[in-house]
This record gives C-alpha cells, structure tokens and sequence, in this order.
C-alpha cells in the first residue's frame, strides 16, 4: 500500500489525482502532518508526501531503522513540478515509484541512488539474492574500475560494465555454496527446483532436513531454490506446504499423469499405489527439463516419511522483439524504451542502433549489421538468447509488421522467453498526419517481390481493389523497382475514380518529414522512394480542408450527401 500525506490544498489537489488513479494502491492520510507520516510509515510499504524534503527528511529521521526494510519515500513539491526518490530507492521501490508518480502527474523524476543515475543496473535490484561486498563492486562499476562477470550459471542479467580482461573486483554467478571473496559478490539466480514427496503427516522438519541435507551434500545453496515441486495429490500436505512458506518460494503441483510420463532414474511401485506415478520427487523437479543433480534421495527418520531430488534447471534466455516506430523519438514506446535497457544484448539494423544508442546501459552488447542482413540478426538473435542471454531484436514501426517478428519467431523454439513489443507503424504515423484515412476497413501491401512472388502481390492488390478496401503500400518503388506501383495504381484505377484521394507520406514523424493528398490519377510515381507510404482511399474517402478522411460508415456518408 501506498501511503498518501499532504499538508495544503494545492498538495492535496495532486494527492487526490494520484488517489483517483490508483484507489487498489493507495491511501489517503489525514490530519497532523506528523501524525499521519508516522502512521504511514508504520503502515505502508511506500509513502508520496506532497511536502518539502526539508520538512520530511525531519520527519522521517527518528523512523528509520535499515534500508532494507524501510519504506520507500518520495516527495512531490508544492508547484508539482518534481517527484524526489528520498527514501528507499531501490530496496523500497522510491526510484521506481518516482518515475510513476512523474509520469502521472507530468512531473520530472528525480532520482539521486548513483547506479539509477548513471544507467547501471543496482547490483542489489536483480531480482535474486546477491551476497558479498556489493558496496565495493558497484563502486568500482560506477567509476569504470575493471570488473570480471564469472558467470558459472548462465542467466540472463542486464547489462552491466564489466571487462573482459580481467579485473581486481568480481560478480560471480553461482549456485554452489561459496563464501564471497574480498572485493566479489555473488548472484544467485533461482537454477534449483526441488521436487518432493512425503507420506501423510510427514513433518515439516522431517522435509526441511531432507532438502538441507541434499543441498549441503551436493554442494548447492538454499538460497538459489526456485520452487519446490510435488504431485497435485500432495499440494496441502501440512509438512509440504510449510516447508515451501519457510523457504520462501512457491510450491508447484503436477498431476500424476503429467509426472509418470516423465523419465527417471529411480521409480518405485510405492508411489504409483499411492498417487499413481512411479516417481513424486524426481519427476516433479525433472518435469520442465533440467540437470539432475540430486538423485532421489529418503529422509533420515526411520521409517523415512519424505524423499526429495534436485535439479539445476537451465536458465531460460529471453528475446524481446522491440518495434522503435517510425522514427521521432516520443513515437517509442515507454514498453519499448524498458526493454532496449533490460537487454544485455541488442541485435539490430545498423541504422536503427544508431536511432536509440543512447538509451542502452553501460555494457549493452550490440550486434549491428547492414540491409538485407534480415534473417542473418533474427537466427543470431535466437542463438543469444539460447545462451541464456536478454536479448532485444530491433526494428522500425511494429515488430510484427514487415519487421523482425516473423524471421525470429520462425528461428525461435519453446526453450527461450518472447516477448513483442508493439511499435507506430508507418501506416500508423502516416494516416494521423493525413488525417483519418484509415478510418474505415484497410489493408497494408508491400509491393517488394525480393522475398514475394509479383504474381501473389498483385492478387492481392486485385482483392483489396474489388472489396473497396483502403490500401496503403509499404515499400513503393525503388531504382531497381519503378514499375510495381503504377502497376498497382493502374489496378486500383479499375475500381475506383480518378479523384479517389491518395495520401504520401516521406519520412514520417522524421525532421525531414513530408506529406501531400493528390489523386489516383494526378499521383506521379516518379515522385514516390522506399522512404515513401502511399494510402490510397476507397470510393467513400474524401478529402476534407485538406484533410483525407475515410467515414466510419457509409450510412454516415450517405446521410450527410
């Protein structure tokens, strides 16, 4: 929950919006300032405090206790013109927090925690326990000091700064049990699932032995389990189920039939009478594939009333296909923008890179390449994120649009993470500056036959010409293709009127953007470049104080003639 204090009007103007925004997330605190800071404090995992910092740092001074437990505090000034991480930036969520409060209330964010200001992800922020001198590390990351990334566990971490030759500070990746050396921390990503089974009433200490005894003996740390797994006939044995809430992770349930199709070294006739599989804890830690590393093992209480069995499941790289949109820089999408910072390693055009550079971490791998590289980034792209990498596939407009989409899905198998990030296409950015030529049933047809027969293309530009269909056409004409669109025209010019309203537009959303509405029959080719969109209306569009405009129905149309 999130804590709301305000103390005059104008501050209690901008509570309400973010109250009204928000009434699951947040709560309003009457009364003395100081009052109402310290309920919410006692209360409430984040506190926004329409004050000034003076006046709050004041009042939270005697509250604090340690900043790993603290509420996260930010401050939004009396003109609403900056949202303050005070408190808590990372531990407490404050940095994150802040950029939502300024998002909301057009406010600018202002957060100070060095790693956030700079771009390098907080060592502490990942997501999973971190152990050693994480200080240390993330200052020599911060002042560009050497730092080696040893990664014995492949997973797919942000992007950080470290050097490959070597360096006096180090971020280990691991699930073994280590003890961090001076200047080192250590990661540990959830890699272990352990599955379980145990006779009715076994108890929790029985189950927690077990699994610390395993995990001692194979040399793997508790604090890299991920989940522990059992049959769906086991999800409230009472030693199972406290034993998932003691190690803080999630327990996941399979059925039976889904475990005895699984293959493992050790079945026995005991579970398969009683829950009707040959295997509980091996099965249910191998069921989404993995490294066995504990074979099933019996508690050591006589008679032995648990088993348990432990697998290092590998990491699941992650692919987000980001479309950029068409150009201009507030076109990309806050989504967008999120992913090309998560990912470690960027594959793109060449001239796309250079469009968002400036958004990548410290540490981003890029991997560019010229035109016409398409399906070269897409198979590099997935091989990436088959190493367990975040990787980011890059392209114009949407993703799935004449884009990277369609290549990369086509590489891609079940064993990584996708993810689309929608973009402005072309079609998209062009229509809003011609006006409202897409207001009605439209198609997009590229006419570039280098990767589609002509023959296909112009069916296709036929059907779209008979069903009286809005078209616009992506890739028009190049030097090596000039005849393609007045080819297209021409068929179009079969269907339609020679005053049929036809948009084109160059370089949408660009510095250098241009755009005119002429007619099918006054349109010269000639003038037209693969820079080019040209929208070509129906027998309803018109064109409107210059404006194209295709009615949301030609009931509309025909009462208003």
């Amino acid at each position: 929950m999130i804590g709301l204090i305000s103390a005059t009007a104008a501050g209690a103007a901008a509570r309400d919006r973010l109250a009204a925004a928000w009434p699951e997330r947040t709560r309003v605190y009457e009364g003395p300032v100081g009052d109402a800071v310290r309920t919410a404090f006692a209360q409430c995992e984040q506190l926004v405090c329409f004050l000034a910092t003076g006046a709050v740092v004041r009042l939270l001074a005697p509250l604090l206790a340690d900043k790993r437990t603290d509420p996260g505090v930010v401050c939004v000034d009396e003109g609403g013109r900056f949202a303050v991480s005070l408190v808590g930036g990372h531990g407490g969520g404050a940095n994150e927090l802040a950029r939502e409060v300024g998002e909301l209330l057009d406010a600018e964010p202002v957060v100070t925690t060095a790693t956030d200001a700079v771009g390098v992800p907080g060592l502490d922020t990942l997501g999973f326990p971190v152990e050693g001198d994480v200080a240390g590390v993330s200052r020599a990351l911060l002042d560009g000091e050497p730092v080696t990334l040893d990664t014995e566990l492949a997973w797919p971490l942000p992007p950080l700064p470290v050097s490959d030759r070597g360096g006096a500070y180090i971020i280990r990746v691991t699930d073994r049990v280590v003890e961090p050396v001076e200047r080192e921390v250590v990661l540990r990503p959830p890699s272990l699932v352990v599955g379980v089974g145990a006779s009715k009433g076994a108890p929790v200490t029985e189950v927690l032995a077990l699994i610390s005894d395993a995990l001692r003996e194979a040399g793997l740390s508790r604090a890299n389990i991920a989940e522990l797994a059992t049959v769906d006939a086991k999800s409230d044995e009472p030693g199972i189920v406290e034993a998932a809430r003691r190690l803080g992770v999630p327990l996941v349930t399979c059925s039976a039939e889904e475990l005895a199709a699984v293959e493992v070294p050790n079945p026995s006739d005991a579970p398969l009478a009683a829950v009707g599989t040959p295997s509980v804890a091996e099965a249910a830690a191998l069921l989404r594939g993995g490294e066995l590393l504990v074979p099933k093992r019996k508690s050591a209480a006589s008679p032995a009333m648990a088993t348990c069995a432990v697998v290092r499941r590998a990491a699941r790289g992650r692919l987000a296909v980001v479309g950029l949109g068409p150009g201009a820089r507030d076109l990309l999408t806050p989504r967008a923008r999120a992913e090309l910072r998560r990912a470690s390693v960027l594959v793109g055009l060449d001239q796309y890179v250079d469009q968002i550079r400036d958004l990548l971490r410290p540490g981003t791998r890029v991997l560019e390449s010229g035109l016409g590289a398409e399906e070269e980034r897409a198979r590099t792209a997935v091989a990436e994120a088959c190493k367990g990498q975040a990787v980011a596939l890059i392209g114009s407009g949407d993703a799935g649009v004449y884009a990277m989409a369609s290549p990369a899905l086509a590489e891609a198998s079940d064993d990584i993470d996708v993810i689309g990030v929608p973009g402005v296409t072309a079609a998209l950015a062009a229509s809003a500056i011609l006006g409202a030529p897409l207001g009605h049933d439209h198609v997009s047809i590229s006419l570039s036959d280098l990767h589609t027969p002509w023959e296909i293309i112009e069916r296709r530009v036929r059907a779209a010409a008979e069903a009286d269909i809005v078209v616009t056409f992506y890739n028009p004409r190049s030097r090596g293709r000039d005849w393609q669109l007045p080819k297209a025209l021409a068929i179009l010019a079969e269907h339609r009127e020679p005053t049929t309203p036809v948009g084109v537009v160059r370089n949408a959303s660009r510095p250098d953007e241009s755009s005119r509405v002429t007619t099918l029959l006054s349109l010269d080719p000639a003038t037209v470049d693969m820079m080019t969109v040209v929208t070509v209306g129906n027998t309803a569009t018109r064109e409107i104080a210059g404006r194209m405009v295709t009615p949301r129905g030609y009931r509309w149309q025909e009462g208003a003639q």
